[in-house]
């Protein structure tokens, strides 16, 4: 029997009324998992034995009623750092590393009683739009097999999507969350830059980077990101801001509550039936009592050119530190040291990392570094200073999460800047650190569209109240795709 049609709620009453076990209800996931994953390619790591392990000593001291996850399944992104359980950011040169720790957000997981059953696929070293940039297998889109995922968080989005688990977490640098949660038509978080613990996430772009959260509907995306918030004094750039309730805003109305729509977000290289779409969601919220109103965020055409030139830079300084001796991959038949980085590095990174290390050793190199990653960092500041003058007049901003529906597999391999170009509406949130969310809000060609809610820094309950209010009047996040047993 399979429960992954059932919320977090559902099956914890479940759980605690004893009419399904811990192990039962992640046999059953697994089952779901090894159902679709010949057609998915969404892990990379399938956790049985340690899973059921986990579950079984659930078992034994019994559910804890007054935690909600407590004996809840999900899937962990590969770049999320696991004990005892093999991390490669999908990448050659981390294959067979086996971390003796685990990222502070798996701890928290482990904390509330959820059971990791697997590693998800994703673009190596997080690195990607599409999901093809894995070096073992691409990930196919939930709702038809032969469009992209969507990226880099390709397999936690499609592994939900797809109903093989019911939540996942992943991570985003410039829409990595929430571009695939579009394509595949599920809710998903990026939250305020500091939210989450940033420990153990295999680093691409530092100042960039968050983890954050997968799930069929917005409640359990909050209740899920509840779960891995907080301080950590092992990450320097976590926040002391308190964490509050992310559910307590959750059924309220929305009467009288401001959205921007940015001009930008609706202009030249946005399909126009996607525009559409997300239009109509923005009249339902009017209907719902929003006041809606144009604004402008004037710089936000140039985030995609600084995002490339400071995370490449960022990438460039993190990756050093995989050099073929500490960790993962060795080049055979090595004659000196130097020899040894060299081709560690060339056999061991696939052809977009070092796309992206070579770009941005150039815009730290002497004499660049003033015309490329200064101008990028100053760029960065005008991107978020529009955004804060919004913020003055307006509660939240709405736009489409991507300018596309999910776009054929293989279609922009050979054509780096059009696939750069898919994120230019997740990016600049990146750059401002500020929280969004991508929910269901249409169709397009018999594929999802999502709407981007975004708010000011810690304002992550305002944007679920919002994203609940249309969720609750709609029904966009109840179609699943055939694979989840969808019409056909």
């Amino acid at each position: 029997m399979s429960f992954n049609d059932k919320s977090i709620k559902e099956l914890h009453q479940l759980l605690v009324n004893k009419e399904i076990s811990a192990v039962e209800l992640t046999k059953s996931t697994l089952a779901d998992i090894n159902a679709r994953e010949a057609d998915m390619g969404a892990f990379l790591n399938i956790t049985q034995t340690e899973a059921l392990a986990q579950a079984e000593a659930i078992d034994a001291r019994g559910v804890n009623a007054s935690v909600l996850t407590d004996g809840i399944p999900l899937a962990v992104k590969d770049n999320i750092v696991t004990k005892d359980i093999e991390t490669t950011s999908a990448s050659k040169i981390l294959r067979g590393w086996v971390p003796p720790y685990n990222a502070t957000a798996v701890e928290k997981l482990y904390d509330k009683g959820m059971i990791v059953v697997g590693k998800t696929n994703m673009d190596e070293f997080a690195m990607g739009g599409s999901g093809e940039n894995s070096s073992v297998k691409p990930t196919h889109n939930a709702w038809d097999l032969t469009k992209v995922p969507g990226g880099s968080s390709s397999g936690s989005a499609a592994a939900v999507a797809s109903g093989q688990v019911r939540l996942s977490l992943g991570s985003d640098t410039g829409g990595s969350i929430r571009q695939p949660a579009s394509f595949n038509g599920i809710v998903g978080m990026k939250p305020t830059y500091g939210r989450v613990s940033r420990w153990g996430l295999i680093a691409f772009a530092s100042s960039l980077d968050q983890i954050g959260t997968f799930s069929q509907t917005v409640e359990e995306n909050a209740e899920l990101l509840q779960v891995i918030s907080g301080f950590d004094e092992k990450d320097s750039t976590s926040s002391q801001v308190e964490i509050p309730d992310y559910t307590s805003k959750i059924g309220q109305d929305i009467k009288g509550m401001k959205i921007a729509l940015p001009k930008e977000y609706f202009g030249e290289g946005i399909d126009e039936k996607v525009k559409e779409q997300v239009l109509a969601a923005a009249k339902h919220l009017e209907k719902l009592g929003a006041i809606v109103e144009e604004v402008s965020l004037p710089h936000s055409k140039y985030g995609v050119a600084a995002y490339y030139i400071i995370g490449s830079s960022e990438a460039s300084s993190n990756l050093q530190r995989f050099d073929g001796i500490r960790f993962g991959y060795r080049a055979e038949e090595i004659k000196n040291l130097e020899d040894l980085f060299v081709k560690s590095r060339s056999e061991g990174f696939g052809e977009e990392v070092k796309r992206r290390i070579m770009l941005g050793t150039y815009s730290l190199s002497a004499g660049f570094y003033d015309a490329y990653f200064k101008k990028a960092g100053q760029v960065r500041t005008l991107i978020a200073d529009d955004f804060a003058k919004v913020f003055e007049k307006y509660d939240l901003i709405l736009g489409p999460t991507a300018p596309t529906v999910a776009f054929d597999l293989g279609s922009r391999n050979n054509d780096p800047v059009a696939m750069y170009l898919a994120d230019i509406l997740t990016i600049p949130v990146n750059l401002a650190g500020l929280p969004g969310i991508s929910i269901p809000a249409g169709q397009a060609d018999g594929l999802p569209v999502g709407m981007q809610l975004i708010g000011k820094r810690y304002s992550e309950e305002t944007i679920y109240q919002v994203a609940a209010a249309f969720e609750a009047t709609t029904d966009w996040h109840k179609k699943q795709p055939v694979i989840f047993g969808g019409a056909k």
